[in-house]
């Protein structure tokens, strides 16, 4: 039964609890923790806080301390779930705080919080990890009820939810009392993720950690926008604003709509698209992506919550469970590469228990309509990606022992057990153990001699805590702690006016004084770099060019990969079994009349591709051999993704060498491989079976991608988390390439004269496990030993090859001009006979 208070509060809105919510409210009741699933919008927060509230006006509590204790993964998720905890703790609990603390947070007050604990606490990994630096950590959270883990999805295989393990595991020591619970919305692997947020768990009264399952199924409509005119020979991008006029209409249709894309550059251009198309939307339209300043961004999410804006064009900055209500479609730009990527954009619109949610999506190439089709049926069956989680992380250990160091927390045999109570590091050797200890006293075996590497002072006695004596040190810790890295960014600042965000310093390297850039949604032009700061003026000149930001490339995922397949497949048995021919028109729109719309727009294209080659179909790899003035082209399609393609090229590259002296050049995409030789390639069945073979696959790997260059850009990144370097203080940050440099040189002595260091092994095991995604490749090279291979030899490149084709001349060319040039002659080429 819950308390009169909370049934009134859900009176007065005319609600009643859902059954999810109630079972989640008990559950906490009784002790237990667990891990809620259910839909976007359905009513998750309000399910979390409904058993620890409750608890507190049964037991009368009046506050004073922290109760709840709310995680969260952005800082504009935090903003937006602080406000819906305020008001409802407003009416139920007057007397309770509930505040953020985030990078967002101002100083006053990060110390009023600093000097207490307000009831309920909304927070960042990042941000709760520098609250437990401090020494009275241990008694502020001593009170905490439940700590929730907003998202839990999204830090689940990251290093992020590695940081948030540790915490948790500290904050249990702190608060045994303490329940977990997680949300999530989309998610394939429930039962592991509840395993990894609950591991250690000490047992509960009422039971084992539970897992709940929303009782309502969001109502999703994707649709697919066709455009007018689909080439047969297709190539990335190629359609991309040509669509613009479908958008305008289905923008215009609506109150409000959140248009989404891939890339920080695609929202610039789509934004400024947009705008030229539609002068009159100026002042409701607007861009929004993580380089943006905080204010700007603070304003953009405020005026999506009031109604005010018409269209905001944004990337993942905007993919989680902010609430923006008044939002009534939302529209995604490309292939949204994944599943529970397509779910959880999807349910920025109808942000409400029983609304549907409606995204259409807009292909920027051919064949991502068939992208389209298999998202929209694997949304229908609930086939979502798993998220893997991260095991024996040393680089994030070892900036959680400095951070318990610093709050006089570090007793080495109490926290070993207390480490070893999280699912990352269950399996932590006593080794590697003594390893970090020795990493953050002294520095390791090649780096004791210097004094900056000593970060913590060991206690006197074996029951007595460590301690960092250096007040620099402990400035630099908390400074630096977060497992968050990125590239060096420039600030960029209008001359006498206001911060607009941030670029990358390899792009701003690139220009001089005059350069128009778009950026913020409008056209600037460079004026100089000044302290670190890109000052800027409003552009007079129409040329632009546009900045391109790390890490935007996203593989395409396992289930949308074999959707694709599966409807080729499909296609190809329904022209085979109708007998039609595919110069056939007329046959070959009859046999495929009953598909869906989205089959009938390829319907020219695919039929090309079978009448050149073939298609591909599941158990089937498509191999085709095509002779041109450039040499022999081996093009390749397993359909795994271009991470596991790029892998698995250059083990294809590197074992074809090693039988016989021959250069290769290598192209890979989503969807397959191509090798380019000047000599004759004689591929059959046999060689090719032999060429995936996982037989020293390790090895075969490490050799063929030059592991060590890989591993130490890698390092870069576990230095950083490790403590090793420093970014620099506030103003006056370290340049990305200063700090490449100063963490090659480390990784180039550590590796010679302590070549048994942990983060040395760190780096190798992460260029294999999560750039090369070797887990993903091994099973896709078994995969490909048990497939039936089709050896075609087509006269000219097919459908499926040109892509591929394109994207190597695109990448050897110096202008786009003599691309396009190319381009347009080899169409005219691939036409003719058609």
């Amino acid at each position: 039964m819950l308390p009169s208070a909370i049934e009134a509060w859900f009176d007065a809105r005319g609600w009643r609890p859902a059954a999810f919510q109630l079972e989640t409210a008990e559950a906490f009741t009784a002790g237990r923790s667990g891990l809620l699933h259910a839909p976007t919008g359905s009513g998750k927060t309000v399910a979390a806080l409904l058993g620890p509230l409750s608890k507190a006006l049964n037991e009368g509590q009046a506050g004073g301390r922290i109760q709840i204790l709310w995680v969260t993964p952005l800082r504009a998720l935090a903003t937006d779930t602080t406000n819906a905890i305020r008001t409802m703790v407003a009416e139920l609990l007057p007397d309770w705080q509930v505040m953020k603390r985030s990078a967002d947070t101002s100083a006053s007050e990060r110390q009023k919080i600093r000097r207490r604990l307000p009831e309920v606490l909304v927070t960042t990994p990042e941000s709760l990890s520098l609250l437990l630096s401090y020494p009275d950590s241990q008694q502020q959270f001593s009170s905490l009820q439940v700590c929730v883990v907003d998202e839990w999805h999204e830090l689940l295989g990251s290093k992020r939810g590695v940081q948030l393990q540790l915490a948790l595991a500290r904050l249990q020591t702190l608060a045994p009392q303490m329940r977990r619970w997680g949300l999530s919305a989309t998610l394939g692997n429930l039962d592991e993720a509840l395993e990894v947020l609950c591991h250690g768990l000490p047992a509960a009264r009422g039971g084992a950690p539970l897992r709940i399952e929303g009782d309502a199924v969001k109502q999703v409509e994707i649709d697919t926008l066709i455009p007018a005119r689909i080439e047969r020979f297709p190539w990335a991008g190629h359609l991309g604003l040509s669509q613009l006029d479908g958008v305008l209409a289905r923008i215009e249709s609506a109150q409000s709509t959140l248009v989404f894309t891939n890339t920080r550059s695609q929202a610039e251009l789509w934004y400024e698209a947009i705008i030229k198309a539609r002068l009159d939307w100026l002042t409701v339209t607007a861009v929004h992506h993580g380089s943006l300043s905080r204010k700007v961004r603070g304003q953009i999410e405020d005026g999506l919550r009031s109604g005010y804006f018409k269209c905001v064009v944004c990337t993942s900055s905007l993919d989680l469970g902010v609430d923006f209500s008044p939002v009534e479609q939302v529209i995604q730009i490309g292939s949204p590469k994944g599943v529970a990527r397509l779910s959880q954009r999807a349910g920025r619109s109808g942000h409400q228990p029983g609304s549907t949610s409606r995204i259409l999506c807009v292909p920027s190439h051919a064949f991502e309509l068939l992208e389209a089709l298999a998202a929209r049926e694997a949304v229908q069956l609930g086939n979502i990606e798993k998220r893997p989680p991260l095991r024996l992380c040393l680089d994030v250990l070892v900036q959680h022992l400095v951070t318990l160091a610093l709050s006089k927390a570090l007793i080495p045999d109490a926290i070993l057990a207390e480490v070893r109570r999280t699912h990352a590091f269950a399996g932590l050797s006593d080794q590697a153990w003594q390893w970090a200890l020795d990493f953050i006293s002294r520095g390791g075996n090649a780096l004791q001699h210097y004094d900056e590497f000593s970060k913590v002072a060991p206690g006197e006695a074996p029951d007595e805590p460590w301690s960092v004596p250096s007040r620099r040190i402990a400035l630099r810790h908390r400074m630096a702690i977060g497992t968050i890295t990125s590239d060096a960014e420039i600030s960029v600042k209008l001359i006498k006016g206001r911060r607009l965000g941030q670029v990358e310093e390899s792009f701003i390297a690139k220009l001089t004084p005059g350069d128009g850039f778009l950026f913020a949604g409008r056209v600037l032009e460079f004026v100089r770099l000044k302290d670190m700061v890109a000052e800027v003026r409003l552009a007079r000149k129409k040329g632009r060019i546009i900045p391109r930001w790390s890490g935007s490339k996203m593989p395409l995922s396992t289930q949308l990969a074999d959707g694709v397949i599966s409807w080729m497949g499909r296609v190809s048995q329904a022209l085979e079994s109708g007998g039609a021919d595919p110069r056939d028109l007329t046959q070959a729109v009859k046999a495929l009349e009953d598909f869906p719309r989205e089959i009938l727009a390829l319907e020219s294209l695919l039929r090309t591709q079978q009448r050149l080659s073939a298609l591909p179909a599941p158990g089937r790899l498509l191999v085709e051999a095509v002779r041109t003035r450039e040499g022999t082209h081996c093009y390749i399609y397993p359909f795994a993704g271009r991470l596991v393609h790029e892998g698995l090229a250059a083990i294809i590259g590197y074992r074809l060498t090693r039988r016989t002296p021959i250069t290769f050049k290598m192209t890979v995409n989503d969807y397959g491989i191509e090798l380019l030789t000047a000599r004759a390639l004689p591929f059959d069945e046999a060689s090719l079976k032999d060429l995936f073979s996982i037989e020293q696959l390790d090895d075969d790997l490490l050799a063929s991608i030059n592991s060590s260059e890989f591993a130490k850009r890698q390092f870069r990144d576990i230095a950083r988390i490790a403590g090793l370097v420093f970014g620099g203080y506030p103003g006056a940050a370290k340049s990305n390439r200063g700090l490449q440099m100063s963490t090659g040189v480390l990784f180039d002595v550590l590796r010679e004269y302590d070549p048994e260091n942990e983060l040395i092994k760190q780096a190798f095991r992460e260029v294999l496990h999560e750039q090369m995604e070797y887990e993903r490749l091994q099973s896709v090279m078994l995969k490909l030993q048990d497939m039936q291979v089709e050896l075609q030899t087509p006269g000219r490149l097919t459908p499926l090859a040109f892509p591929l084709w394109a994207q190597r001349i695109r990448e050897q060319v110096v202008s786009s001009e003599q691309w396009q040039d190319r381009l347009e002659r080899m169409l005219e080429s691939l036409y003719k006979g058609l």
